[in-house]
């Protein structure tokens, strides 16, 4: 089996929200924020993944897809993965630098705009979130604010990387840290600082803290007797030749 990293496409966006949903089905933060299994609506989640992804391509984020590919005349051994050529088995969705002194362009506001619109019709069409514990959500919202606000002060901005994400049976491969590289190495070329969040500290802390990324701070988000645990991450150094 041989695997490409690839920007993502229009066409690889069902792959993509497929490969995210089974990566972070038992999740911690997801748990969480979606806390009564018998309301999750799958189909509500994968509406609000793509118009996500949407928005990303829209915006010109560096959204990269592992995808298999199988040359015309390569034979498959008995071990290889029995996926199709052209299955998406990892995700790594990152945005770029935002200065806090920026101002918003009209592009960008009028994407954010139309993301909320299809949200809202998401919410229509579905009868409401999917099971999302909106007070959970906000909760959540707020912490990461108030931590961002006091741990991410470069004045330039940073490349955060919000999901990556490896399908099981391509996991042990390598693809997660090519997924990860494929930004990485854009940002050292720019000196640029890089971070992420993770709600799942073992075993992923200690795979980021591999590639050079360092844990900061673990912040709580907290609603009554429950609570989420989420690790912060940075990284800014160069990559080895």
């Amino acid at each position: 089996m041989s695997i490409e990293i690839v920007p993502l496409a229009q066409s690889d966006i069902p792959g993509a929200v497929d490969c995210v949903q089974k990566a972070f089905a038992n999740d911690p933060y997801f748990r969480w924020a979606f806390d009564d299994p018998s309301k999750f609506n799958i189909h509500r989640n994968a509406a609000s993944l793509a118009a996500h992804f949407q928005y990303g391509i829209n915006c010109d984020c560096p959204i990269s897809v592992a995808k298999i590919t199988r040359a015309a005349n390569e034979t498959k051994s008995n071990d290889d993965i029995r996926l199709p050529a052209g299955t998406v088995v990892g995700v790594a969705w990152w945005y770029s630098p935002q200065p806090p002194s920026m101002t918003q362009t009209w592009s960008a506001w009028a994407q954010d705009w139309l993301l909320s619109f299809r949200q809202l019709m998401n919410n229509i069409r579905f009868l409401g979130r999917g099971g999302l514990n909106v007070r959970r959500y906000w909760i959540w919202k707020q912490v990461q604010k108030t931590a961002h606000d006091a741990i991410w002060q470069d004045p330039r901005g940073y490349y955060f990387c919000n999901v990556v994400c490896v399908d099981s049976n391509a996991r042990g491969m390598g693809v997660g840290k090519k997924l990860m590289e494929n930004v990485m190495e854009t940002a050292d070329r720019e000196n640029m600082p890089c971070y992420l969040e993770s709600s799942k500290g073992y075993p992923n802390v200690g795979i980021y803290e591999k590639m050079g990324f360092e844990l900061v701070k673990e912040i709580e988000c907290v609603d009554g007797g429950d609570v989420c645990k989420v690790c912060l991450l940075n990284w800014m150094f160069v990559l080895d030749d």
